[in-house]
């Protein structure tokens, strides 16, 4: 696990002769979890931290996000987690990173036809944009959810591949090779849109191998799936009938995408 997904679990202003927290999770049993689709198990062993840390709280809120974006239900248990998290947000670094993650609610929801919520999505990350500082750990994210609407619900592939290739810039530097992973995938696919199929593959296979990389399983299906829709006949039969098997084994997780004819994580 990386040093940067095990800072996300834990406290950013922690106090080293404070008594540590023994109710504190596990980071890297938060990260197995999640990475195998087992959002709200990850998401209740970090609740007794979550009323009293912006960092615990935020990062509930995250799992509970991500567990609406690829299953296209829990919406309400996602709400009532970011609700905490930006009550408890004390720092404008933290109340960023709640209106990123407001912003990206806002998007899921949109996305999927829950709700059209385009405008709060737009003003959500536009909030956390402006609390934050341009060089700030939480910008290539805000970067990658601003290109998200811009390609997705906007239509405006220009300004997606600007903010795209700003997200991937920072999470080359800050070496999150999950985020990277996205970035990755996003930027081929506006090489597809774009006609340049060898750079939509080249784009799709370092998605996929970051994802392999990282262990992040319940990935893997959407990424194959879109590495088959740019590879020759017998190469994409194999990659869709491993998609097939693991979209079996997480229970049809993630769910069809308004991104795409694939399984597809935003």
């Amino acid at each position: 696990m990386s040093d940067q997904r095990r800072a996300r679990t834990e406290e950013s202003h922690e106090d080293p002769y404070q008594e540590p927290d023994r109710t504190a999770a596990d980071p890297d049993t938060v990260w197995l979890l999640r990475s195998r689709g087992c959002w709200a198990a990850a998401a209740a062993l970090l609740e007794p931290q979550a009323g009293h840390s912006p960092g615990a709280a935020l990062t509930r809120a995250e799992l509970l996000i991500e567990q609406a974006r690829f299953t296209g239900h829990g919406w309400t248990a996602a709400e009532g987690a970011l609700r905490l998290a930006e009550a408890g947000a004390r720092t404008d670094e933290e109340r960023s990173a709640a209106a990123c993650a407001r912003g990206y609610l806002a998007y899921a929801a949109t996305l999927l036809g829950v709700h059209d919520r385009l405008d709060e999505a737009q003003a959500a990350l536009g909030r956390a944009s402006a609390l934050l500082p341009p060089g700030a750990a939480g910008r290539p994210l805000l970067d990658f959810r601003r290109g998200l609407v811009a390609e997705n619900l906007l239509q405006d592939p220009a300004s997606a591949r600007t903010a795209y290739r700003r997200a991937h810039a920072g999470a080359e530097q800050q070496q999150d090779d999950l985020l990277l992973s996205d970035t990755w995938r996003h930027l081929a696919s506006i090489a597809r849109q774009d006609g340049n199929l060898a750079g939509a593959r080249h784009g799709y296979a370092e998605s996929l191998r970051l994802r392999e990389l990282t262990g992040f399983a319940v990935g893997l299906a959407p990424a194959l799936a879109s590495l088959a829709d740019v590879s020759p006949g017998a190469e994409a039969a194999l990659l869709r009938a491993q998609a097939s098997r693991l979209l079996r084994a997480f229970g049809g997780i993630p769910v069809e995408s308004a991104e795409g004819q694939s399984p597809g994580r935003a």
